[in-house]
């Protein structure tokens, strides 16, 4: 059986191969395409209709959530109400009195006392009453505050708040009541409130009376009791007992077919969870149930969610979906077979392109345009020509600037061979005549030039500049009578830092340049110190020159800093002293290499000093760190 299935699949298969492809297009259309997106839209629709699910599940319990911290914050209110009554001294020796009070004292402690408790009531509006039953036979009841036992003694949670120890005991109550009617229409007020009780022991085991904080119910859970036109969800709160508390006036939940039996059961079986969803069904229609769990008040807050609509609908759309592919199907495989001739016309035009390109043929332009897969086929194969040009182009360009580097390198090498030489030979001969401050001169020059020349690192150590610069003043003083004066403050552990090459000689050549301008009647002193400065080290050339207005130097400094944007991606400039590189093309390369973070600043004074402060990270010329 299962070779005679193989051997007719493999007949089905040859016989497919020999069809057009058009046939084949639609056959892969119908056979391949339909059923699958059939039952990837079913697949869909069905994770769709769980992250729905999900997501207003996770909507609810976030709701939940912020329900849960505003009935947290309405029982710290009741708690700090109720703490402060009970600590509060004058409230404990009304309760502990051991004779009768007069008429005065007691107007007097309904006007202080009363009045304080009351005022503390009024100051949270959401808290209904604060009330304190004592069984003293010498307190007075003092309305709305202090009241006889015997009024709650009959109330079924009295003992149990007797036998807590001073612990809190929370009670919903089915309606607020009045202890004192004021007139003949007052009857109770059918609300339901939430109590907080409390036994009173001033002294430890013995009763002093019961302290009560309650809020009615609806500020307690303000959910419970909103109504939200539109909505299609309510709240409602069972508490231990397995009373319900909800808006009866809301119908929604009886349309929805919830009863208060499902409510119940929902409670029951959320447990001690702190929150919980549980999907379920009332009446046949799909419901989401959220619970959280107040354990101090030992109660359960339910939100009911219908998604009933919203699972409809999806239904619905999962129908079009699949209505609307069986016909784009149908569709695709009519246009498909007019349209194969087309594509399989442009498909051999590219093909004769590639055959082209394996001859070593790229000067062609490709005549297929438009868009589809094959238009942008053609517009990469295009475009991959066009880059392969270009490489080739580039890697002659590139082959024939090597060349003349190498060129002009050991052009280099033979033109600084014999300057070095000829200035050998020429200080030679000064020293042989005696004339030592020529063969000096000399010395110093060919130093500078060497410096110049020998470029095999971006970088150099500070002693190096340093040594340079030091040339560069000698050749100088030879031009102003030797009215410079060169002081070096560099700590010896700062001599091997690292730092760009030619940096230091073009500040010390503007010093030079723009301190003597006046022809350098009473000569130059030029100091160099380094410091380190937050990681960085900070080089600073003064010089006691003519100086700058506010104004120059501001201007200067904004020159500067304009100045710091990146260079040309081709070297910068490396001619030696005296060519005018300047501050500006010393602050391009030092921010080009280093960043925003280093660069120059100049200080100035008009007839005092010049001050440029060099920034550059404080490393070694290895790149470590100081």
């Amino acid at each position: 059986m299962r070779r005679r299935l193989g051997r007719w699949f493999r007949e089905i298969a040859y016989k497919m191969e020999q069809w057009p492809i058009q046939q084949r297009l639609i056959m892969t259309y119908i056979v391949i395409l339909l059923i699958p997106s059939l039952l990837i839209s079913w697949l869909l629709f069905r994770d769709m209709s769980a992250d729905y699910i999900d997501k207003v599940r996770r909507e609810n319990e976030s709701a939940m959530e912020l329900e849960r911290a505003n009935v947290e914050s309405n029982m710290e209110t009741m708690l700090r109400a109720a703490e402060l009554t009970y600590t509060y001294k004058d409230v404990e020796d009304y309760l502990r009195l051991i004779r009768e009070p007069e008429t005065l004292e007691l107007m007097d402690i309904r006007d202080s006392l009363v009045s304080i408790v009351t005022h503390l009531q009024n100051t949270n509006p959401k808290i209904r009453h604060i009330r304190i039953f004592s069984d003293n036979e010498n307190v007075r009841e003092l309305y709305p505050v202090f009241w006889h036992e015997s009024r709650i003694s009959g109330e079924p949670w009295f003992e149990t708040v007797n036998d807590l120890d001073g612990q809190i005991w929370w009670q919903v109550s089915p309606n607020d009541d009045e202890l004192v009617r004021r007139g003949a229409s007052d009857d109770k007020v059918q609300l339901p409130k939430m109590m907080l009780l409390r036994e009173i022991e001033y002294i430890s085991g013995v009763h002093a009376g019961v302290l009560e904080v309650d809020m009615r119910l609806y500020n307690f859970f303000p959910s419970i009791y909103t109504r939200y036109e539109g909505r299609q969800a309510q709240m409602a709160a069972v508490d231990r007992d397995g009373n319900l508390y909800y808006n009866r006036d809301n119908p929604w939940l009886a349309e929805a077919g919830v009863t208060e039996e499902q409510l119940k059961e929902l409670a029951a079986a959320a447990g001690t969870d702190r929150i919980r969803s549980v999907p379920f069904q009332a009446d046949g229609r799909p419901m989401l149930a959220v619970t959280a769990y107040f354990d101090q008040l030992d109660m359960h807050l339910i939100n009911v969610v219908s998604l009933e609509q919203a699972l409809r609908d999806m239904n619905e759309a999962r129908n079009k979906l699949i209505t609307a592919i069986v016909f784009l199907l149908v569709v695709l495989s009519t246009v498909t077979y007019f349209s194969v001739k087309l594509i399989l016309k442009r498909l051999i035009i590219l093909r004769d392109s590639m055959k082209k390109v394996r001859q070593g043929d790229f000067a062609f332009d490709i005549p297929v345009r438009g868009g589809g897969e094959v238009g942008e086929l053609a517009h990469h194969f295009r475009k991959m020509l066009k880059k392969i040009n270009e490489l080739i182009a580039d890697a002659v360009q590139k082959q024939a600037a090597s060349k003349e580097a190498e060129l002009r390198t050991l052009k280099n090498q033979i033109d600084s061979h014999f300057l070095y030489n000829t200035l050998e030979n020429i200080k030679m001969l000064a020293e042989i005549e005696g004339q030592y401050e020529i063969s000096d001169a000399l010395t110093s020059l060919g130093g500078l030039m060497r410096y110049n020349l020998r470029w095999t690192s971006e970088y150099a150590q500070l002693s190096d500049e340093l040594a340079h610069v030091a040339n560069y003043i000698a050749i100088m003083n030879i031009r102003f009578e030797r009215k410079i004066r060169l002081i070096t403050d560099i700590p010896e552990r700062f001599l091997g830092s690292e730092m760009l090459k030619l940096t230091l000689q073009p500040i010390v050549e503007n010093a030079v340049k723009h301190g003597l301008a006046d022809g350098g009647g009473r000569g130059l002193e030029i100091r160099i110190a380094c410091r380190a400065e937050q990681g960085k080290l900070a080089l600073t050339v003064e010089d006691d020159g003519r100086g700058m207005t506010p104004e120059q130097t501001a201007a200067l400094n904004s020159k500067l800093e304009r100045s710091g944007a990146p260079m040309p991606a081709d070297r910068p400039a490396r001619e030696g002293a005296g060519s005018g590189i300047g501050l500006l093309n010393v602050q391009q390369r030092i921010r080009l290499y280093y960043g925003p973070e280093c660069g120059l600043a100049v200080e100035s004074e008009a007839g005092r000093y010049t001050r440029v402060t060099m920034r550059l990270p404080l490393r070694t010329e290895n790149g470590g760190a100081e």
